[in-house]
């Protein structure tokens, strides 16, 4: 009995100086060969990432016409922000403005409410 316990702890410490030895030959360098494309592509999803968390002011909600209409009339009077046609189903919206804070929203929703009173700020969802 003492033989079998005699080989077992020297096969066990045989096993276990084979083990460690591998261990140490795990170590290396890492080398990542990557497309430069990738770093542009991730700058320009930042920038529309950052553009879409910003306010914008709605001052119009209605049909294809009115919409038409509404913008021709806020870019006659308002140059210095731009405005876009949305279609959500049923309605037609102008959006107006990118504003990074609220504050510069309110300011410009003062100014924009003299002309279209139902105009409001809001922050747009992403989808």
């Amino acid at each position: 009995m003492i033989k079998n316990q005699y080989k077992a702890l020297s096969f066990a410490v045989l096993i276990s100086l084979f083990l460690s030895v591998n261990v140490f030959a795990q170590e290396g360098t890492v080398e990542i060969n990557q497309n430069s494309k990738i770093d542009a592509l991730l700058r320009a999803k930042k920038e529309v990432n950052a553009s879409e968390s910003n306010y914008k002011i709605q001052i119009y909600s209605g049909n294809r016409g009115g919409a038409e209409m509404a913008q021709t009339e806020f870019r006659s009077s308002f140059g210095e922000w731009t405005s876009t046609k949305e279609f959500e189903t049923p309605n037609y919206k102008i959006w107006v403005g990118n504003f990074k804070t609220r504050l510069e929203a309110d300011r410009a929703l003062v100014k924009i409410k003299r002309k279209f009173a139902n105009a409001f700020y809001f922050k747009p969802k992403k989808d």
